[in-house]
């Protein structure tokens, strides 16, 4: 008799699991992707793109930008919107998310994944630990700064490129910027990734019967370009040892755009899936006392709070 894995434990059965995919079209809807020029983002991109979207790209950098845009509407036919924004300054991301506005009468699908992987502790300009700010920060002031145009455009839906890397937890809103604990890439990646999770339930609370759903998703393990701003020893690791082991980061794309664009895939909202399969998180990203307060302490630093 074959034994079920615990809950917890799934994402070992999932990684092998045959996924879901749909052909639904995306012709007339708006699309914006942030890290939309390599990896997961690019892959999502080129996929909503096949399936008749027009896109906004965010991106870092416009001259890679530009002749992925002119490939993808010679291909297809879309309108593609290129959008700079650096997710490490949250100036920058206010900055993209009011070019998006400004470009956007409509938002039908946001994906936030921009993201990072830094095996040592960098501080920003403002004083936030890099790969919190990059990770959970940036994509929760742009998606608030985004919330009227997407309940506007309902139904729409938002899709965070969360991680299974949420498991090796490390989220304490009492030490963000690591000064009292010994920083180490794995724990800071998990609590950047426990804390997007976190405001995903939140989010999908405030948004109940707007019409805007909220999920996460782990893409999966794939090739991607994370990581490879550390060092010379940790991308030589990566390219004999870690990169060999993963997967064609186009099954990151196929599944976002099962999420983006399925039937099914519009009523649930507040989820956690694994590429297109629904998972139960670790229990610490379930804890909605502490969402709470990592929702506000979020406000708190992106500068959200009302004022007295």
């Amino acid at each position: 008799m074959k034994r079920e894995l615990p809950e917890e434990l799934q994402f070992l059965a999932s990684r092998k699991a045959v996924q879901k995919s749909s052909e639904a079209s995306m012709r007339g809807k708006c699309c914006v992707v942030t890290g939309s020029t390599s990896g997961v983002g690019l892959e999502a991109a080129k996929r909503l793109a096949a399936g008749g979207a027009d896109l906004v790209m965010v991106c870092r950098n416009r001259a890679k930008a530009e002749p992925i845009r002119a490939d993808l509407v010679a291909r297809h036919g879309i309108r593609i919107d290129l959008v700079v924004g650096d997710f490490s300054d949250l100036a920058s991301v206010r900055s993209a998310a009011a070019e998006v506005l400004a470009a956007c009468p409509r938002i039908d699908v946001l994906i936030n994944n921009a993201g990072l992987h830094s095996t040592a502790r960098i501080m920003t300009n403002a004083g936030l630990e890099l790969t919190y700010c990059v990770n959970h920060l940036a994509s929760f002031l742009f998606t608030s700064l985004l919330l009227d145009r997407l309940k506007a455009s309902a139904p729409a839906r938002i899709i965070q490129v969360n991680s299974e890397g949420h498991r090796f937890g490390g989220l304490d809103l009492e030490d963000l910027g690591w000064n009292r604990r010994h920083y180490t890439g794995l724990r800071g990646y998990g609590a950047s990734k426990t804390a997007q999770l976190l405001c995903v339930w939140e989010f999908a609370d405030l948004l109940e019967g707007s019409g805007v759903t909220i999920n996460a998703m782990h893409p999966g393990d794939v090739r991607t370009n994370i990581g490879q701003n550390n060092g010379p020893l940790y991308r030589l690791f990566s390219r004999l040892v870690i990169q060999p082991m993963l997967k064609d980061p186009a099954i990151s794309g196929q599944a976002l755009y099962f999420l983006a664009a399925a039937p099914e895939s519009a009523n649930f909202s507040g989820r956690f899936f694994h590429l297109t399969l629904e998972e139960k998180p670790a229990a610490h990203a379930l804890d909605r006392e502490l969402g709470r307060k990592a929702w506000a302490s979020s406000q708190d630093l992106t500068g959200l709070l009302p004022g007295p």
